[in-house]
């Protein structure tokens, strides 16, 4: 009977020391799964965030180029003016292209410009015009035909988006066609005249203002 004291005992102690080990590893596994689980949590967050698009990456679809530093900020001649009036009365409104609506007047170019829709104009500044000798210059504003013939050279019968710029070909209103080359905000006309300021927008056209007169082909 004493030896069966001493049996159970010795049972309750080794159940009494093993218990707390049992419980420790049991909790210990628990800490482990909810660090994992944290751990998961926090992390997905960050992924989400680094498969969002980033803001900005579509470009701006606006006047572009050096010269557009030049138009006023308000007024008619600003770009909000502009885009108001049709492109011959929007052109007088700005006065790096005086000389430009000089010769539209004098060619009697304004009502025609004013009535078409959707077209674009290559428009000269002054310092263009001013690059043709005096005398050469005199003489063009002088004679109505050629200087027609110039100016509509100037127009395209469809309003062209800066991307139709990157490589064209595109017939006028003179009856020939004009090439135009480029990328971002660089682009030429017929490898000769650089747009200064691009897509600006008037009621019924697309202006890109130009740094040198365009000769028709033929």
């Amino acid at each position: 009977m004493t030896a069966f004291r001493y049996r159970r005992a010795a049972l309750a102690l080794t159940a009494a020391a093993v218990l707390p080990l049992t419980l420790t590893a049991c909790g210990g596994d628990d800490s482990s799964s909810d660090a994992a689980a944290d751990k998961a949590a926090s992390s997905a967050p960050a992924e989400e965030k680094s498969s969002a698009p980033e803001e900005g990456a579509v470009p701006a679809d606006g006047p572009f180029g050096p010269a557009c530093a030049t138009v006023p900020k308000d007024g008619a001649g600003s770009f909000d003016g502009m885009a108001q009036d049709p492109v011959a009365t929007a052109a007088s409104n700005n006065p790096a292209l005086s000389t430009l609506v000089t010769a539209v007047k004098k060619a009697g170019l304004v009502d025609t410009l004013n009535n078409a829709e959707n077209i674009t104009v290559f428009a000269p500044t002054n310092d263009a015009f001013a690059k043709i000798p005096k005398a050469d210059l005199d003489k063009v504003l002088a004679d109505k035909e050629m200087l027609t013939n110039i100016l509509t050279y100037h127009v395209v019968g469809e309003k062209l988006s800066p991307m139709q710029l990157e490589s064209g070909t595109y017939d006028t209103l003179q009856k020939s066609s004009l090439t135009t080359k480029g990328s971002g905000e660089n682009y030429t006309v017929n490898d000769t005249s650089k747009v200064v300021c691009g897509n600006v927008p008037t009621a019924n056209a697309t202006v890109y203002i130009v740094d040198t007169v365009l000769m028709p082909k033929s």
